[in-house]
């Protein structure tokens, strides 16, 4: 018999020891997550990290093979109606009512959200050049990621959760996207989750970073600790022996025989004693250099 786990009361989010597999192949590996209100939390790792399914079992669109998840201290997959209310996701490819305009969607979505804000969703949606009397089908990819982020953005949510959502947009709208989620984290105090491989949306907006890698969560800090805390240590190839013992978060090996390890910065500032090593070298990684270090 299972025992129940209690939700943690502070968390907007919550994954404790969330285990997926698909084919045989494991796509989230035991992983452990909290997400506090107000947070923007952007989601890292490579196609095929498990952004996309960790996003879906925290809504209960899908149940894990094991672990638990929560949303406003709610099982994910029996969310109540009013937590569901406080809720708007978008996922990578929204494809859901194509059989609707853009005007119908919205006027149908609408009524299922009491703060719903159809002047914002009307001006967004001609602002960006929207035929609202086109069937969603008929809208190109960018087109209906954009009205479908206008949908979650209309609702005024407590929670946005969105899975790569500027995968289809082109450079103008995803920076529009972008000052929009900075907006609603500033002023209304929204929790943002968002996964992408674009690191650069993560220094624009995010205040949080969890970085995914073959199913485990490598990192979860504020974007603000990352800077200047982790650097690459090469070794030359007579320190082999000594590799082992250096706590990294990867490491590689070169066919000259030498190695080069991600570090972290010890709480006391200090770095490990192995960069003192004679011929070792320290560069310091910026948080684009950090995901490309790891994620090879």
């Amino acid at each position: 018999m299972t025992a129940t786990v209690e939700a943690h009361p502070t968390y907007a989010m919550q994954a404790l020891d969330l285990s997926q597999a698909y084919d045989g192949r494991k796509v989230l590996d035991h992983l452990t997550l909290g997400i506090e209100p107000g947070q923007v939390l952007g989601l890292v790792g490579r196609n095929g990290a498990g952004k996309s399914t960790l996003l879906r079992l925290l809504l209960g669109l899908a149940q894990p093979q094991s672990g638990q998840a929560w949303v406003f201290g709610d099982a994910a997959l029996k969310l109540s109606d009013a937590v569901k209310q406080r809720i708007s996701y978008v996922p990578q490819q929204p494809d859901a009512m194509a059989w609707l305009t853009a005007a119908q969607l919205m006027d149908f979505v609408g009524r299922f959200y009491p703060r719903w804000d159809a002047d914002y969703a009307h001006t967004t949606l001609r602002r960006w050049n929207i035929d609202t009397r086109k069937l969603m089908a008929k809208l190109s990819p960018g087109e209906r990621q954009r009205v479908d982020l206008v949908r979650a953005l209309a609702s005024q949510p407590e929670l946005l959760v969105l899975d790569e959502p500027a995968a289809a947009l082109d450079p103008v709208a995803r920076r529009e996207l972008l000052r929009e989620i900075a907006l609603r984290a500033g002023e209304a105090g929204t929790t943002v989750v968002f996964s992408t491989h674009i690191v650069s949306d993560l220094e624009r907006v995010a205040s949080h970073i969890a970085f995914l890698h073959q199913g485990r969560l490598l990192l979860h800090c504020p974007v603000d600790d990352t800077k200047e805390h982790y650097a690459r240590l090469w070794l030359p190839p007579r320190f082999t022996s000594v590799i082992d013992a250096i706590p990294a978060l990867s490491h590689r090996r070169h066919g000259d025989g030498s190695s080069s390890l991600v570090i972290e910065r010890a709480d006391d500032r200090q770095w490990h004693d192995a960069t003192r090593l004679e011929g070792a070298r320290l560069d310091i990684l910026g948080l684009e250099d950090l995901f490309v270090e790891i994620a090879e």
